[in-house]
């Protein structure tokens, strides 16, 4: 293992699963818009992926980094009462990752529930941060679809 866990896990459970995906190694970025820029990427494919606290638990929800997250889409969805964000300390603590390094992957790789805006299926691949401010990865969205895995449902709004 290197000192990155959560690309070291990717990496073996994409290369399990005999996915092709490409890497690309970057300046750390902090924002969707850098890390865009830093993988040659429009924006509207990179996936982001959001630790959301629903009522008492955690969840892991992923959309086009070009659009908006809609917590009453959620709600509706999941019959959520209280909705919020994890707290940059809740993030760290139940993931060891930092905002802006979260891949759009629950288990076996992150321990959470996961579902993806049907905004992320609307492009032919998606690109992530993949544990690391400066590691992303791209696939296509037919293969992450098929190892992610995730609930599928629209909780999006366009962005700016």
């Amino acid at each position: 293992m290197s000192d990155a866990p959560v690309l070291d896990a990717i990496r073996a459970l994409l290369a399990e699963r005999g996915v092709s995906f490409r890497e690309v190694h970057h300046e750390p970025t902090l924002t969707s818009e850098e890390s865009a820029r830093a993988r040659g990427e429009e924006l509207r494919v990179g996936g982001k992926a959001l630790l959301v606290k629903t009522d008492d638990v955690f969840r892991l929800f992923v959309l086009s980094a070009a659009c908006k997250f809609d917590s009453s889409a959620v709600k509706r969805q999941l019959g959520a009462r209280r909705i919020r964000f994890a707290t940059r300390e809740e993030l760290l603590a139940l993931t060891g990752l930092v905002p802006g390094c979260v891949p759009p992957f629950g288990q076996p790789i992150l321990p959470f529930e996961l579902f993806a805006d049907d905004s992320v299926f609307a492009n032919d691949r998606i690109a992530f941060n993949a544990g690391s401010l400066t590691d992303s990865i791209i696939m296509s969205t037919a293969d992450y679809r098929a190892v992610a895995a995730p609930g599928v449902f629209h909780f999006s709004e366009q962005g700016e």
